[in-house]
């Protein structure tokens, strides 16, 4: 396992031109694109060990597939890794974070994973999303007029970070004097994601628990009092074959749903719309057709998504690629690389909004774990996008230097300066 030095510092593991091959997202070119590291280990060495990482990382599509959909030879929980509690201890011992995250459904298996999931699921079927398309449209168009006037604006922080906020919390019924409070603490959250985190992160991503933890407990005790129409209100009534949430349960999915109901549409929006200012063809291609906006999400979900991989520890021996993984070990399926598979996608590289197989992109992970909330994050995504190229038809980049976010698991932008 690498050194925390080792990730405070990419520099260190940067490979020489006859050094073997190795993965390392943590490596400031790989964050400012990391596609052509991916096509590297995908055409080098698809069924990678990482040295650096302690992790095996696949970037096929098919082996991606394989590992997503069979929950019986691959978990979602990090405690079926042989390194998980060495890892634990080096980072300073079961904190907040860990233990609100053995709760997180996204890190747990069946049946506990279906139990939960089925609580949540009802609230982001496609019929209910749908019947929040004017609302959502009203949302994007009071935050475009407050720039309307101003000839620029930043994206990230006047579009795309705001309007999944303001929906998800008005759905979990988080009023709207307290939206501000989540800002640091799902930037310090989402920071835990990345495949290998310093003490100091995990320290961060500590206190943003319990500032989280907290907020929560309170609103679901004002809930209990006087319930509304939310789904905070609605999970703590909810009654499923006898299951009930219990208390750590509640608050850990409030705090999910929370950071991944705005995090992956911030970035999705983000991503997409840096994609088409630099890709002006598209751009034009789709002010002129604003009825593309469909494949055109799914085109930049696939193209620059907004997760980037997810992990799976090993239930049994398995061989994969003609290489046998052990029991016990952590792969890495690497989404972003799996979509752009020139062997499942045609001309993987090219931003193409008119596409007709992006819809078996990964972005969204695959089998019993896909996100629930894709649905939302599209919808989400098709008003703000094509409602920002009708009302600012001038759209153009301030400046083509991007910064990108220092995570590596979810892939977004830290700013995007326009004109109009």
């Amino acid at each position: 396992m690498p050194t925390i030095q080792d990730i405070t510092d990419p520099d260190s593991a940067t490979p020489s031109a006859t050094a073997p091959i190795e993965f390392n997202p943590f490596l400031p070119e790989f964050r400012a694109d990391p596609y052509p590291q991916y096509q590297q280990i995908r055409s080098a060495d698809p069924v990678h060990w990482s040295a650096f990482l302690g992790f095996w990382v696949l970037t096929r599509y098919a082996d991606c597939v394989t590992v997503l959909r069979d929950a019986a030879r691959f978990s979602a929980d990090p405690r079926n890794w042989s390194g998980f509690e060495d890892i634990v201890q080096a980072l300073g011992g079961r904190g907040p974070l860990l233990q609100m995250q053995t709760n997180w459904m996204l890190l747990l298996d069946p049946p506990d994973h279906t139990r939960l999931r089925t609580l949540v699921n009802k609230a982001f079927t496609p019929r209910v999303v749908e019947g929040l398309r004017p609302h959502i449209q009203e949302i994007v168009g009071s935050l475009l007029n407050d720039v309307q006037g101003a000839g620029s604006m930043d994206v990230i922080v006047d579009l795309a970070y705001p309007l999944p906020v303001i929906v998800i919390a008005e759905l979990l019924g988080v009023p709207t004097e307290d939206r501000d409070k989540f800002k640091d603490w799902s930037r310090d959250l989402a920071r835990t994601l990345d495949p290998v985190v310093t003490p100091e992160i995990v320290a961060a991503g500590n206190e943003a628990t319990v500032a989280f933890l907290d907020y929560f407990r309170t609103l679901a005790a004002k809930r209990r009092q006087e319930p509304r129409e939310d789904l905070i209100s609605g999970l703590i009534a909810a009654e499923e074959q006898g299951d009930r949430l219990n208390e750590e349960e509640l608050l850990a999915t409030c705090v999910l749903l929370f950071g991944a109901g705005h995090e992956t549409t911030m970035n999705l929006i983000g991503n997409g719309t840096a994609a088409l200012l630099r890709h002006p063809d598209q751009l034009t291609q789709l002010q002129q057709d604003p009825g593309l906006i469909q494949s055109a999400v799914e085109e930049f979900l696939r193209y620059d998504g907004p997760v980037q991989m997810t992990a799976r520890s090993i239930l049994e021996d398995v061989e994969i690629g003609g290489k046998v993984i052990p029991k016990g070990q952590q792969a890495i399926t690497v989404l972003g690389a799996a979509n752009h598979d020139p062997a499942q996608f045609a001309d993987p590289d090219r931003l193409d909004i008119t596409r007709k197989d992006s819809r078996h992109l990964l972005t969204f992970s695959h089998g019993i774990h896909y996100c629930l909330g894709a649905p939302l994050a599209r919808v989400e995504a098709q008003i703000a996008i094509n409602t920002l190229l009708h009302r600012m038809p001038a759209l153009r980049l301030q400046s083509e230097a991007l910064e990108w976010r220092e995570t590596v698991t979810l892939r977004g932008l830290k700013a995007l300066p326009v004109a109009f």
